[in-house]
């Protein structure tokens, strides 16, 4: 029997070893992929702009379960959309993160160079174009959020395949790399718009339970199917039972639990992380980085249990700034875009100067114990993402594209959906040895398949929603 389960993945040590002792890439090459990644979304938006005005493409509404849901009269239309969307922002970015992965840091510099030039050539041939900030606003933090889980959704699978470069996988125990900045992204993302940040009471202890619960079910679903068909896991990523889902139950379920208002919770988060660098100064690290495990549960997940101090501090850091820069003391967004993007990228620019200063003469990046430099470094990297995207104010009449608002409707349903594809192609694709030919026609194949199911989900209304 032990044999027929561990038919299903032959290689899983080979894989595990594919993942394993890596140092990551420079900070520079991370700065040059976040400068990318959203350059990528704003040349769509200059395109479509541009380009596309077809009078078919009308959106109808209706309720369901009480939430305005937007949908698609044609078919045609909207997949010839979602497809050209698909073409400039998901297949470049795939492309970035393979096989022009040496070119990213020019890359970086002509997309820029493009995108300020068209942006001023358009700005010239246009009137001036006035849209509501309070709407634009929330386009771009739509963007952001989008940005972030596309990135992560191409990264989980391309991560098996040799064109994916190394550098680009998670580390082993310090440094930087694109995969490292996943879980801390996605973290922030979801603080910056949390229902602290936008001024809201936050949810009672039992409320958080109940919020929760379909994470920690996902969290136990996913520890079950691994085991059980014998799936590959790098144990020095969270640990022997930890992921990606407990982590942030956990996260929800502290700030429920110690709640603090949100021009507050910045300095709580910033305590939080100061306290927990100097344990890690002080011999933490060396235990959190050491090979030997004990029988104990703490012991046996101690990367993903002490890691939790790090990622909560990233989540009260990030309600501060959501409440700072967009949400005001009102619970819904106030401030103006001109306000917001000055301050972004002020704070971009000093979370990246801390990160090198931290990085230097504190203790290195590492996302795995989740110390004081990868928070840093998880800030700056997001906040770049978001002023870059803050730059569609100077694009007249751009509208979101299709496949974010597509995502956007069901971020955590196309991440789950991203998984299970994930798992679904390593149990039946050798993706340690396919060609380059053949694992570029998988990630394609598997992104677009992901991009379609997403928009079909869209098209019809359907909108996820866990709790």
């Amino acid at each position: 029997m032990d044999s027929s389960v561990k038919s299903f993945n032959p290689n899983k040590h080979l894989k595990e070893q594919f993942v394993s002792n890596l140092e990551g890439s420079s900070i520079l090459e991370i700065f040059a992929l976040a400068t990318v990644v959203p350059a990528l979304f704003l040349l769509q938006h200059l395109f479509c702009s541009s380009v596309i005005k077809d009078p078919n493409a009308e959106k109808f509404s209706m309720k369901k379960n009480d939430d305005l849901v937007v949908g698609f009269k044609s078919w045609r239309v909207y997949m010839a959309r979602m497809t050209i969307d698909f073409l400039l922002i998901v297949l470049p970015m795939l492309l970035f993160f393979t096989v022009l992965s040496e070119w990213t840091c020019v890359g970086a510099v002509w997309l820029m160079s493009l995108l300020i030039f068209l942006i001023a050539a358009k700005r010239y041939r246009a009137s001036l174009y006035l849209e509501d900030e309070v709407n634009s606003l929330r386009t771009i933090i739509s963007s952001y959020r989008v940005t972030v889980m596309i990135a992560t959704c191409l990264c989980i699978l391309a991560v098996d395949f040799k064109v994916f470069p190394r550098r680009y996988a998670k580390t082993e125990t310090y440094g930087t790399s694109l995969m490292d900045l996943g879980v801390g992204s996605f973290v922030l993302a979801n603080s910056l718009v949390s229902r602290q940040a936008r001024g809201f009471s936050t949810l009672k202890l039992r409320g958080a339970l109940q919020s929760t619960s379909p994470l920690i079910v996902m969290g136990i679903a996913r520890l079950v199917s691994t085991v059980g068909i014998d799936y590959q896991v790098h144990v020095g990523e969270y640990g022997v039972h930890w992921n990606f889902f407990f982590t942030l139950a956990a996260v929800s379920i502290l700030t429920s639990i110690i709640n603090v208002p949100p021009k507050y919770s910045g300095i709580l988060g910033l305590l939080i992380l100061v306290g927990y660098q100097i344990c890690l100064t002080h011999g933490l690290n060396g235990y959190l980085l050491s090979n030997e495990r004990g029988t104990d549960i703490v012991s046996q997940n101690k990367e993903g249990i002490f890691s939790i101090f790090g990622y909560w501090g990233i989540y009260l850091l990030g309600v501060q700034l959501g409440s700072y820069l967009f949400f005001g003391n009102s619970k819904q967004i106030s401030r103006s875009n001109k306000w917001a993007r000055i301050r972004v990228w002020v704070l971009a620019l000093l979370f990246w100067l801390f990160t090198i200063l931290l990085d230097r003469h504190v203790e290195r990046v590492s996302r795995r114990m989740c110390n004081l430099a990868y928070v840093t470094l998880v800030l700056a990297q997001n906040l770049q993402v978001l002023g870059i995207l803050m730059l569609s104010d100077f694009i007249p009449g751009h509208k979101i594209s299709i496949l974010e608002e597509a995502f956007n409707r069901n971020l955590l349903g196309s991440f789950l959906l991203a998984n299970v594809f994930t798992g679904l192609v390593n149990l039946f694709v050798d993706t340690m040895f396919a060609s380059l030919v053949s694992a570029l026609a998988t990630l394609g194949a598997y992104a677009f398949i992901l991009c379609l199911l997403v928009g079909l989900a869209d098209f019809y209304g359907i909108k996820s929603k866990f709790w």
